[in-house]
């Protein structure tokens, strides 16, 4: 059973997004389904009489190639999907490795298509261990998971900095603590980032329906943006 689950989960994964994008391609405006803000405020402004909505801070680490990287000025306009993985992990990291693959297989560029998402989205996995993921590291357990570089980053750095973003910035466990040796994050989630930054969704990172979920919210998003023009 968890087998045909799986491969029904690829098969939703890959071709649901392409086929939701050319359904709401011919919707207009007003039917175009809307992504609300995500709930994450942080204040109110009595001018506009609204909350006032987290915005995600920047992140510099180390990609897979050993190259520094932003994910806010140098993947500026594109969306972010982020998880948090370590490469010797057993348990939830390779079932959320094979979802991202799935996503970057979702959106990847197709020459015959004549509307293509690979540009709009990047895709995020950060190693919550980087004492012992180093950049060559993760380069192997990216070409495990045929990662695009151009789309995928396995990004390791700093490990304060890192545990300091994933509970202060994109909110993906509510348990303190200080980033150091004793302390350890593992979660689940996928993040779903905007081009302005703005959290508008979170996902079950190793449960490939709710990942298809994620991939139409890309399209919407991506549809809500185009329709702004």
């Amino acid at each position: 059973m968890s087998n045909k689950r799986f491969f029904i989960g690829i098969a939703v994964a890959v071709l649901l997004p392409l086929s939701f994008y050319l359904v709401i391609s011919f919707m207009s405006k007003s039917q175009v389904p809307h992504l609300p803000a995500y709930f994450i405020a942080e204040g109110y402004n009595a001018d506009t009489k609204d909350s006032i909505y987290h915005k995600v801070g920047e992140l510099e680490l180390i990609n897979q190639f050993g190259e520094r990287v932003s994910l806010n000025k140098g993947l500026k306009g594109k969306m972010l999907v982020v998880n948090f993985i370590f490469t010797h992990c057993a348990t939830t990291c390779p079932k959320q490795s094979a979802n991202m693959l799935m996503l970057q297989n979702a959106f990847r560029k197709d020459p015959k298509k004549e509307n293509n998402l690979d540009t709009a989205v990047h895709f995020i996995s950060i190693t919550v261990d980087p004492t012992n993921d180093s950049f060559q590291e993760l380069r192997a357990y990216a070409d495990k998971y045929h990662a695009n570089p151009d789309h995928w980053w396995f990004l390791t750095g700093d490990r304060a900095t890192i545990y300091d973003y994933a509970r202060k910035q994109l909110f993906v466990t509510m348990q303190p603590g200080d980033g150091g040796l004793d302390d350890f994050i593992h979660s689940e989630k996928f993040v779903l980032i905007d081009t302005a930054r703005y959290i508008r969704g979170y996902y079950n990172g190793t449960d490939p329906m709710d990942v298809n979920r994620c991939a139409n919210d890309i399209v919407i998003l991506t549809k809500q943006k185009s329709k702004r023009k």
